[in-house]
Parts: structure tokens; sequence; C-alpha cells
């Protein structure tokens, strides 16, 4: 038995919720943007949500499944071909509801449920794509380091051998010496 909502329900009985349910969400498919009760958006944005994390898969069985739900084949085909590619980018967060004024006559608090058809803002993107560049390029930089550490590892690991630590620092230095000597043997000669 399916656990009951918080609240009363939205219509008479389960059957009747459920009914409620999909109506808005295959208007809200077909429209793009609905005006209902804010207790009737809150109830539909999950439901919405999950058909369209269905349809994002695109195959039989799923377009089976959100047909028993949404029984308009023009609108299961609108939402497999428009909005589920569309959404591909998103990870979630399909809908927008908005809160608008009252209603007049009840005072029935109103708001505006849409989906989301902007592609994922640039900063998402921004961030991804520095993800992906910092994946890549530690990967590249633990492959040559590794092979470096290899080969350091093996003539460091000879002179520890041979001499002690103090020694190859002064080696060093006799290096940057000759090395330097050279250059004014050349300032010399001119």
């Amino acid at each position: 038995m399916p656990t009951p909502t918080k609240g009363p329900r939205l219509g008479g009985g389960p059957a009747h919720e459920k009914l409620i349910l999909a109506n808005l969400a295959t208007q809200l498919f077909e429209h793009r943007s609905i005006t209902t009760t804010e207790a009737k958006a809150k109830r539909l944005r999950p439901h919405a949500e999950k058909l369209i994390s269905i349809a994002k898969k695109g195959d039989l069985a799923s377009r089976r499944q959100v047909m028993k739900t949404v029984r308009d084949k023009s609108v299961v085909h609108f939402l497999f071909t428009e909005i589920a590619p569309a959404m591909a980018e998103r990870n979630g967060g399909y809908t927008r509801i908005v809160k608008i004024g009252p209603r007049k006559g009840d005072n029935a608090p109103m708001a505006v449920i849409q989906l989301v058809m902007e592609p994922v803002s640039a900063k998402q993107g921004v961030v991804r794509e520095a993800e992906q560049a910092t994946a890549a390029t530690a990967a590249a930089e633990q492959a040559p380091v590794e092979e470096t550490a290899t080969t350091e590892e093996t003539p460091a690991a000879e002179a520890t051998e041979e001499t002690p630590a103090e020694d190859t620092t002064s080696d060093a230095v006799e290096v940057d010496a000759a090395e330097a000597d050279p250059s004014d043997e050349k300032k010399d000669q001119a």
C-alpha cells in the first residue's frame, strides 16, 4: 500500500489524486507552463520530474512506463523528442514554481509551474570544463612524474650509497660553478 502524503489529498481519494496529477502532468508537458494552486504545483513537481527522468532514457520500456501516466500519445512523443533531449544536460531541477497572487473569488494561493527549457548556465558549464581539465592535467602530470621519479631515484640512490648527502650538495655547487666558468672564459677571450 502506498504511503499517504502529509495533509489532505488533492481529490476525494487516491485514485482521484492520481488522475489529477496525470492530467496536470499532461498539460504541463503539452503547454510547458500551467497555472494552478500552490498545493497542486508542489505535488506535481516530483511527479513530472520523475517522468522526465524516465523519458531521458529514451527506450521503449521507458516510453511504455510514461504512457501509464500520460495517456495522450502526441504528448508522450513531444516529451521524448523535444523535452527530454533539451533536459539531457541537466541532472535534475526540470521544473520551476513561481508563486503569483491569490485567486480572485476564494483567495486560494496560486502558482505557475513551468519547465526549465533554458540550457545549463554558463557557470555550471565552466565548472564542468574546469573539472575535466583538472582531471586531464592531473592524469597527464602523474604519468611523467612517475617516469621521472623512477629515473631520478636510480642515480640518487647510487649517489647516496657512494657518498653522504652533504657531498651531493657540494657537487651540485661545483657543477654550477663549472658552468659559470666557461661563460667567464668567453668574456675573457673577447
